[in-house]
């Protein structure tokens, strides 16, 4: 790497994934576009019952709109921006940031989590805690409580991302991190 360079720069030779935005409700045309490129991309997608007058239908919706995940290097990225309808890299103060291995582990197991809607014991989680889920498929999912709705609708902001996920999550199953410690110390306030 040259002088300067972080893991989370573009590489010339090393791939990273990095968030890419879409214009609205096109994530899955993207997706395609870049296929045809011949470039390694991720659209996590939820399976949504929907029911409709007549019948009921299972169909599958972006988990994060106007997003898609790009596995480059530096060669991918005019060709990336270059796609009809992508907005944009998703970029933290002006520069182009690499979403970790980790983090994209966590929104694989996001997606392709059924059923997380179980019941909560009120007050033990609030706004502001750094939270871990300690059971259940998720485990080992850390993020930041940006507010809780209802029961037990727990809005966790992942830490590198630095975009919200609304996750339906049994206040049972998350630990809070002690503040001080050395997983507390990563989140950004």
């Amino acid at each position: 790497m040259a002088k300067g360079s972080s893991i989370y720069d573009l590489d010339s030779g090393t791939p990273r994934w990095f968030a890419v935005q879409t214009r609205s409700k096109s994530e899955k045309f993207v997706v395609r576009m870049l296929h045809k490129k011949g470039i390694t991309c991720y659209l996590p997608l939820m399976k949504i019952m929907r029911k409709y007058s007549r019948s009921k239908r299972l169909v599958e919706k972006p988990l994060i709109n106007c997003y898609v995940f790009v596995y480059i290097t530096r060669e991918h990225y005019l060709p990336v921006l270059e796609t009809e309808n992508v907005s944009g890299f998703v970029k933290f103060n002006r520069d182009l940031v690499a979403i970790p291995e980790e983090e994209m582990a966590t929104i694989r197991r996001v997606s392709l989590e059924e059923d997380l809607d179980v019941q909560t014991i009120a007050g033990q989680i609030s706004s502001g805690d750094h939270v871990e889920i300690a059971a259940g498929t998720l485990t080992g999912l850390k993020g930041k409580v940006i507010k809780q709705e209802g029961k037990q609708q727990f809005q966790i902001e992942l830490a590198s991302l630095g975009m919200s996920l609304l996750i339906s999550v049994n206040a049972a199953f998350l630990e809070k991190i002690p503040r001080g410690s050395s997983d507390w110390m990563g989140f950004q306030n």
